[in-house]
């Protein structure tokens, strides 16, 4: 029992080294092979760049070529659900969280990636985006200020 265990431990972080970053989806954008509402991961784990890892493919940006991150918010009523289900879904609102993130490619050209994060992922990662890249979240407006600090 206990070498199983050892060898569970030892396997662990192989495991679970798929399941590295945020999940995110990419919504839309300009980076090069990945579609629309494609299922990702962004990792903010390398000291250097961010990489966002979709499923057969990964995306690496320095952070020093990231120039913008901005953060939005899009509030709607729960109208299907409302009808659906029960009419108390009016009264709640649903909250999709949008990251934006501009930086130039190596060509020197701009670049832009949207991201759609999930409601507890979004503000570890503008944290650390802001603390790896040096550039502040401009946020679209007061309630997103107030969703993405907290």
């Amino acid at each position: 029992m206990k070498s199983y265990l050892l060898v569970l431990l030892a396997l662990s972080p192989l495991l679970q080294a798929e399941d590295i970053g945020s999940r995110v989806q990419y919504v839309g954008g300009t980076v090069p092979g990945v579609r629309n509402k494609t299922a990702a991961r962004i990792d903010l784990l390398q000291d250097d760049a961010l990489k966002l890892n979709t499923g057969g493919s990964s995306f690496v940006i320095p952070y020093s070529d990231v120039n913008t991150l901005e953060y939005g918010l899009r509030v709607s009523r729960r109208y299907v659900e409302a009808v659906l289900i029960s009419p108390l879904f009016l009264v709640a609102k649903k909250r999709t969280h949008f990251l934006t993130i501009g930086y130039t490619d190596k060509d020197g050209r701009q670049q832009a990636m949207v991201l759609q994060v999930g409601k507890d992922e979004i503000r570890p990662l503008l944290v650390s985006l802001e603390a790896r890249t040096g550039r502040r979240v401009e946020y679209q407006d007061e309630e997103a200020r107030k969703a993405g600090k907290g």
